[in-house]
């Protein structure tokens, strides 16, 4: 479909992607998560890390409305805590950005460096950390992650717009990884360098 009348990303894209990868990786947290996430430098406890605090990082911004700042504060899960809590810390902070998002209007604004962003590029912001990272886990544990694809195709279209378009025959989950610098494509080598669109499409 045309960019324009793409559906919006919304806090229950979030839901469906941070399940998703809940899904997937809650059956492996009796494994060794010091092993790498995929390609990272971070094995598969911290990655996870990772993402609580982002995605709690992300509802701060909509709470506190920043214009040119990140909220002053780091989340982090508990050293000693296991595989499953640090999954749980990751999940905690996906869903409290989805209540964060459905909590703010569409009128609202805050910082992120990829540009002044609305509770939808919140959304989908929230939803290539949950589906990339958790992807790289994944890989790390040596599981597959099978996220929804029209999830994929919104978050795609809303913050790689030109990407979307150039990549409008191929399979949405591959082409979100491509566009995250994951993997290559068919004639496309693996980005080394990419940035989303974080503020509305017509801004």
């Amino acid at each position: 479909m045309p960019l324009e009348e793409t559906v919006p990303v919304t806090a229950d894209d979030l839901d469906a992607a941070l399940s998703s990868v809940v899904t997937a990786l809650r059956p492996a947290t009796n494994r060794n998560w010091s092993v790498p996430a995929g390609d990272l430098e971070w094995d598969c406890w911290h990655t996870a890390e990772h993402v609580g605090d982002c995605l709690l990082s992300f509802a701060g911004q909509l709470i506190a409305r920043p214009e040119q700042r990140f909220t002053r504060f780091m989340a982090n899960a508990n050293q000693d805590a296991s595989p499953a809590e640090v999954l749980e810390f990751a999940e905690v902070g996906g869903r409290l950005l989805a209540a964060s998002v459905r909590a703010s209007g569409p009128e609202v604004r805050a910082y992120h460096p990829a540009g002044l962003a609305d509770p939808e590029g919140f959304a989908a912001m929230g939803c290539v950390e949950a589906l990339v990272h958790g992807d790289d886990i994944a890989r790390g544990l040596g599981l597959t992650l099978d996220p929804p694809r029209d999830v994929c195709a919104r978050v795609l279209a809303r913050l790689h717009p030109e990407q979307a378009r150039e990549l409008a025959g191929e399979e949405p989950w591959a082409a979100l990884r491509w566009a995250t610098g994951r993997i290559e494509l068919p004639g496309r080598p693996r980005l080394a360098q990419w940035r989303w669109h974080g503020a509305p499409l017509p801004d």
